[in-house]
């Protein structure tokens, strides 16, 4: 896929190096399996906190909903921190995946202040369900900036590919 005439070859998200990296570490399996998983435990957990939200009922399984998919988030963030520092050179902020990191900071964020809400009383039930689902909203955001990236990988793949169709050949 050549660029069109007059507009600036778009930037490539990998290096060949750091594909190669990218492809040949174990985190890219870790964080492959984990991404999906994670987002399971969301699905769940929001119908769960909803459910709580609507009725007044399940309190119990939204909040371990909740903190599992909490727990998911910080295991993913570390293992996805050991990634970029395989695949970049450093475990954070990378500039390829800079406003991912930004964003999941804030994801962090808003699912430590459910958990401070949860473990101080400071905030009653409700309270800590609209927290989840402002983290949760804000992890929905993360995610799609992930599946930006995982098509623009794609993409680049692609591009790179040589091309095998029977153009201009004479039969």
């Amino acid at each position: 896929m050549q660029p069109k005439p007059n507009q600036p070859e778009r930037r490539r998200l990998y290096s060949p190096a750091e594909r190669a990296r990218r492809d040949a570490t174990k985190w890219t399996l870790v964080q492959g399996i984990l991404a999906p998983l994670q987002f399971l435990v969301f699905g769940l957990s929001l119908i769960l906190v909803l459910r709580f939200l609507w009725t007044g009922d399940g309190y119990a399984a939204a909040t371990l909903s909740i903190l599992v998919k909490t727990a998911l988030l910080f295991v993913i963030m570390v293992t996805g921190a050991i990634w970029e520092k395989v695949v970049f050179g450093q475990y954070l902020f990378a500039p390829a995946f800079f406003w991912e990191d930004v964003v999941s900071f804030g994801v962090i964020a808003l699912h430590s202040f459910y958990l401070y809400g949860l473990g101080s009383g400071a905030l009653s039930a409700s309270a800590q369900m609209a927290v989840a689902l402002a983290a949760y909203a804000a992890y929905v955001v993360n995610a799609a900036q992930f599946l930006w990236k995982l098509r623009m990988a794609r993409r680049d793949a692609e591009a790179e590919q040589p091309d095998t169709s029977l153009k201009g050949v004479a039969a």
